[in-house]
């Protein structure tokens, strides 16, 4: 599936077997958009890094319904996002499932695992334009993902997107520790099924 969001950007569609291929352009992008904590040194990336990524992508491309939305400028990838529908008891994890609401429980959900945009092309409305491609093909009651504390513009984007804060988050016991968001997606966006 291709979508225009401007004259110079196209967006894309994916599912986990165009993964391989695009992975490097991926990590690169990941890379560009996160130069604090890749050109830092010395810097605490809390596991972060192009290669930590390209683990997870493959990982996460392996779960049923994985989604890849990719914009790309002249042919050259800008940004990227991916998701796949989650249970809340994989998502969440025993000791946070009990504090998110039964209706969100119950309910259809997306983890949101990336949304990356290089500086140049940031603030131009792309990383809602993957995020709405995400939910299309996702087609979830609810969207979650982590964002850093330390991430102001990423967390102004989420903001805008309408997710909420839901509380603080570790992946494991060390970790760092995250700020969990979580979007109710318009229903008249996306109708029951």
């Amino acid at each position: 599936m291709t979508t225009s969001t401007r004259d110079d950007v196209v967006i894309r569609t994916f599912g986990p077997g165009h993964v391989p291929p695009l992975l490097d352009a991926l990590a690169e992008t990941w890379a560009d958009a996160h130069p604090e904590l890749v050109d830092t040194p010395g810097a605490t990336t809390d596991g972060l890094s192009t290669e930590a990524l390209r683990r997870q992508v493959t990982g996460h491309a392996r779960r049923e319904g994985f989604v890849l939305t990719v914009a790309f400028a002249h042919g050259n990838p800008i940004g990227f996002a991916y998701a796949f529908p989650a249970t809340p008891e994989y998502w969440y994890g025993p000791e946070l499932l009990p504090q998110i609401p039964g209706h969100i429980r119950t309910g259809r959900l997306m983890g949101l695992c990336e949304l990356a945009v290089t500086p140049h092309w940031q603030g131009l409305g792309i990383g809602s334009q993957l995020h709405e491609e995400l939910l299309k093909a996702v087609n979830p009651q609810y969207s979650s993902l982590l964002v850093r504390p330390d991430n102001p513009r990423g967390r102004a984007l989420y903001d805008r997107l309408g997710y909420f804060y839901a509380g603080p988050y570790r992946n494991e016991p060390d970790g760092p520790v995250y700020d969990l968001l979580i979007l109710q997606v318009d229903i008249h966006r996306h109708p029951a099924e």
